[in-house]
């Protein structure tokens, strides 16, 4: 095991350092640029300077005046020892922009992750265990109308019926009006409170996927011929389903699962923007439509690092779910 670790780490070394390459030169290959609005203004000024002397200016300040592979190489450079540089759009370092905005979206995401998993995942085993009845047909139709809802349209009727029609929520933002003069344990549940919606978002659009393909891995497990073994044996059903049906559907499910742990730090974009939630996804939308390589680059490339460690967790996991795997 800490050989295959260790070889599948490596392999994810040169991965990454493609991939990145790929990312800095789409970046480069922006059809707008942030530096390109900036000198644009600067040129209108009374008695600046003209605006190719001003792109020249700083294309050399932020290092935009090298040619892709140089450019690149000296991105790597920097990236190593941990300087991205600093955001074009807000003027911070990106790694302080990052960390800001980060951890709001990783919360939401986080809290709406195992509300999914504890949802979802009991629903579709119940539906696959209580096939063509009146309970799996009820929870098809909801898992159907989950993952059918658009996003924008379910959290606008969120906010009309209890923002608008009940006024038990704010329209938006993260913190009410009068957050400067609660106490601390007052401002914890005043941004918990304004959380509530997105969240509840989050889940009712993600949960229908995921019932449905539990269901789909149930049924397939249960009409295997070792559960009708196990059944002949005169096995109790709940031993039937919950330790051998429901451990080798697992399998699946942690493929499924691990490949959801960039979603936790990749924001929901339009969550985020209908809830005026100041989240990584909202931000860095900003950040690419602004045409910040900086921030762009740290951001898609810290997406890639957790795709390429969301694959590794589920090929260790599975030797974790089922004895049968075990990686020499």
């Amino acid at each position: 095991m800490k050989k295959y670790i260790i070889k599948r780490l490596i392999i994810s070394v040169f991965i990454l350092i493609f991939v990145a390459f790929i990312i800095y030169v789409l970046m480069r290959s922006l059809p707008t640029s942030y530096l390109e609005q900036v000198a644009r203004q600067k040129s209108m000024q009374p008695g600046s300077k003209s605006f190719d002397e001003w792109m020249e200016q700083l294309s050399a300040t932020y290092g935009m005046d090298k040619g892709i592979i140089p450019g690149f190489l000296a991105w790597c450079g920097r990236a190593i020892r941990g300087d991205f540089g600093d955001s074009w759009r807000w003027t911070v370092p990106v790694v302080e922009k990052f960390k800001d905005s980060v951890w709001i979206s990783f919360i939401m995401g986080g809290i709406a992750f195992i509300l999914e998993i504890l949802i979802a995942i009991p629903l579709g085993v119940i539906a696959a265990t209580k096939q063509y009845t009146k309970v799996d047909y009820t929870i098809t139709i909801v898992a159907l109308a989950c993952f059918s809802l658009p996003t924008f349209f379910f959290a606008s009727l969120l906010k009309l019926l209890f923002c608008v029609k009940l006024g038990w929520f704010d329209l938006g933002g993260l913190i009410g009006r009068n957050y400067e003069n609660l106490s601390a344990a007052g401002q914890f549940w005043d941004r918990a409170h304004h959380l509530v919606l997105p969240i509840v978002t989050l889940v009712v659009i993600s949960i229908g996927s995921l019932m449905r393909y539990t269901r789909t891995n149930m049924l397939e497990v249960l009409n295997a011929d070792y559960i009708r073994t196990a059944r002949a044996k005169g096995l109790s059903e709940s031993k039937v389903i919950y330790h051998h049906a429901f451990r080798n559907t697992l399998i699946p499910l942690v493929t499924m699962l691990g490949g959801s742990l960039p979603g936790l730090f990749a924001g929901a974009l339009i969550t985020e923007t209908l809830y005026s939630i100041p989240g990584i996804g909202y931000v860095s939308y900003q950040s690419m439509v602004a045409g910040d390589i900086p921030f762009s680059m740290f951001y898609l490339v810290f997406m890639a690092v957790l795709t390429l460690l969301g694959n590794l967790i589920s090929d260790i996991l599975y030797a974790v779910v089922d004895p049968r795997v075990r990686i020499a």
